[in-house]
């Protein structure tokens, strides 16, 4: 009997990964592959990028292999309905019908697409670090902030695709102007990119995550006040979502969360300068339980765990 095997798709601001995954949520050796994305690329850029990463990880299918199904997590805002991405740090791309894209590209497999946050929420419920927590939100603080949502181990009904988005929700006592159209809002004070820029404005010469990471470990004080910065914003957002939906857990993967494991003591302390309920501190704010690798984990929960997943299946998808 042929072994069952996901088709995962990571679409981000900096890259879009694929991979195979098998039903443990383990990637197939030698399947996962990336290629750049970034927001001085083309439609036509984006499109081979994607068409490449899916490409390279269906060619690596064993013999004794069959595909299941494709889950794609997406920067948002997505449209569910429509089967369409517009994520805000990929400009070109509004509305974008990267279902339709990705079910050419597999034909004859049904195509699953959810915002990228709530697949890694699902990653973690699954195998990470969220494993038997009830209510749980699964965050990505990378090139951009995302989140996902789980309440009662049950993904959140979510119309459009987009609930646990909480990187659009705005902090107090931050006034960032967000791309979005908010001020505020925690993705454009906490992301990597928009960290390392506040800290260029503090007298930074450093141009990347990376460099902030080092600065940071040697003590050097903006860096510092950069990470603290952008980890008390993450807590406060945070200790909202708590108030609102009495949250068990936040796991929190990403490039940028990975920056100092200061940034999540930051967070943690965040919660406790600002809530004083007991049943909003008793919120555990955790790293991700699975590396780099959760996105496509997730994306492969959607094939391999559907539960209340329909998904979009185009035409194309169905057969």
């Amino acid at each position: 009997m042929p072994r069952s095997l996901a088709l995962a798709v990571d679409l981000g601001g900096t890259k879009v990964e694929a991979a195979l995954v098998g039903p443990d949520g383990t990637l197939e050796p030698g399947s996962r592959h990336r290629r750049p994305t970034g927001p001085a690329a083309s439609s036509e850029d984006l499109v081979r990028a994607v068409a490449e990463a899916v490409g390279a990880a269906q060619a690596a299918l064993p013999p004794d292999a069959e595909l299941l199904g494709v889950g794609i997590g997406s920067a948002g805002p997505i449209d569910l309905e429509a089967g369409t991405v517009s994520p805000l740090n990929l400009p070109v791309w509004r509305g974008h019908p990267l279902a339709a894209d990705v079910a050419a590209m597999v034909p004859g497999v049904p195509v699953t697409l959810r915002i990228d946050g709530l697949c890694i929420a699902l990653a973690e419920a699954w195998i990470g670090a969220g494993r038997g927590v009830g209510n749980l939100l699964g965050m990505v603080v990378s090139t951009g902030v995302g989140g996902g949502l789980l309440l009662g181990g049950e993904p959140a009904p979510s119309p459009s695709g987009n609930g646990g988005h909480i990187g659009h929700v705005e902090v107090g006592g931050f006034d960032d102007a967000c791309a979005c159209g908010g001020t505020g809002c925690l993705e454009a004070i906490a992301s990597g990119p928009r960290t390392v820029a506040w800290a260029r404005t503090q007298g930074f010469t450093g141009e990347t995550g990376e460099e902030l990471a080092l600065a940071h470990a040697a003590g050097d004080p903006i860096a510092l006040a950069a990470v603290a910065r952008a980890g008390t914003a993450i807590g406060r957002a945070i200790a909202s979502a708590t108030n609102l939906v009495d949250l068990d857990l936040v796991a929190i993967g990403g490039g940028f969360s990975r920056v100092s494991p200061a940034l999540l003591d930051h967070a943690r302390r965040a919660v406790e300068e600002r809530t004083a309920f007991d049943f909003a501190r008793r919120v555990r704010i955790v790293p991700s339980g699975l590396s780099d690798e959760g996105p496509l984990i997730g994306a492969a929960a959607l094939v391999h765990r559907p539960g209340r997943m329909h998904g979009i299946q185009t035409r194309e998808s169905a057969g």
